[in-house]
């Protein structure tokens, strides 16, 4: 009988994003299989504290995503040391806490999906879900995300990127020239649309900036795309694969961090997507084309816009797509013939399969 592979999720973190992936997890590890892997919970709290436990007395409110938080009084305070050799370490004895073959980490927005993380799995040595240390950074970074993909000829909206420095020179008559209104203001540097506002005139302007500057030190401010929303999962490390799209029909203005994960009746989401088989196709080829511009691997999200006279324009990737019980990432797989727990299981395999690919390599000029 082959032994379990033991699977640590990792999940909370200090972004602003951490009650977002409290309801990831909760997703994640009800739906591994325990006849193939035995589970660890790591959460991070806000203060970025490693703690090992069991979800019983781990995640308080999971089912209540305004209440949801993780149980800092709970658990083990651990960590992950390089060279210890996949060995987590107890902090209060410094003893070994658990040996640990594959990390999924659960990790929206910075300290977690900005390749910090994927930084020290590097350095432990130890095959972890989702993209490395370069497609993660630049998944996260809007800015520069924008400019490879507008560098790599994929279509995406107009953006500028101001500084903080640079907030005292900002002017809205020149923005407005250049960009167009209404125009979104968000963080460079963050997702699950925090931060983000919609803004329609001078008056909301400088807030929207000084709101946004409160989660990054760079914002974006983009061009308004008048179009359907439409989304689009990919999956695989060398050669990856699309999902049918998907469409979120917004009940609110936009789609709001509300929206997508407090209230369920926020958006409407369409899967698949009503789409003419052209449409489609070029859908599922702009998704693989960014996510390989962007360097990613295992999975992530393609977000775009389609405007009425049928043109394309690619909003934004996410490294670590949410996978809460409305999430799209799992559920346009599902649409496209991959259940929710076989799709966990090709991820962890997809981990595995590159670690070892990147063992293989040289580490020395000179041969052995």
């Amino acid at each position: 009988m082959e032994s379990k592979i033991r699977v640590a999720v990792l999940f909370g973190g200090r972004s602003a994003e951490h009650e977002v992936s409290l309801q990831s997890a909760r997703s994640i590890i009800d739906a591994l299989d325990r006849d193939k892997y035995d589970v660890l919970l790591i959460g991070i709290n806000k203060e970025g504290q490693w703690y090992l436990n069991d979800a019983s007395r781990f995640l308080l409110k999971a089912d209540n995503p305004k209440l949801v938080k993780l149980n800092n009084g709970a658990g083990t305070s651990v960590a992950l040391v390089p060279g210890q050799k996949n060995e987590l370490i107890d902090l209060s004895d410094k003893k070994p806490a658990g040996k640990i073959d594959v990390v999924f980490p659960v990790l929206h927005g910075p300290f977690g999906e900005d390749g910090t993380v994927q930084g020290l799995l590097k350095l432990a040595n130890i095959p972890f879900v989702g993209s490395g240390v370069l497609g993660s950074a630049v998944g996260m970074d809007k800015d520069v995300m924008k400019r490879l993909l507008r560098d790599a000829g994929i279509p995406t909206a107009k953006f500028l990127v101001v500084h903080k420095h640079q907030l005292g020179k900002l002017r809205y008559g020149e923005v407005e020239s250049l960009i167009g209104c209404p125009m979104f203001v968000k963080p460079a540097n963050l997702g699950s649309s925090v931060g983000i506002r919609k803004v329609k005139s001078q008056a909301e302007f400088m807030p929207a900036c000084q709101e946004a500057f409160a989660f990054d030190r760079k914002i974006l401010i983009e061009e308004f795309v008048e179009g359907r929303e439409i989304e689009c999962s990919v999956l695989g490390n060398d050669d990856p694969v699309a999902s049918l799209p998907g469409e979120i029909i917004p009940q609110h203005e936009f789609y709001s961090y509300e929206a997508k994960y407090i209230d369920e009746k926020g958006a409407l989401l369409k899967i698949p997507a009503e789409l003419p088989a052209e449409t489609v196709e070029r859908v599922k080829e702009l998704a693989v084309a960014s996510f390989k511009a962007l360097c990613c691997e295992g999975m992530a999200r393609v977000d775009m816009f389609l405007a009425p006279d049928g043109r394309i324009k690619v909003n934004e990737i996410n490294t670590i797509p949410g996978f809460t019980k409305i999430s799209m990432y799992p559920k346009l797989w599902e649409a496209s013939g991959i259940p929710y727990k076989e799709l966990i299981d090709r991820l962890i395999r997809l981990a595995i399969e590159r670690f070892e690919q990147e063992q293989a390599l040289k580490t020395s000029h000179y041969d052995d």
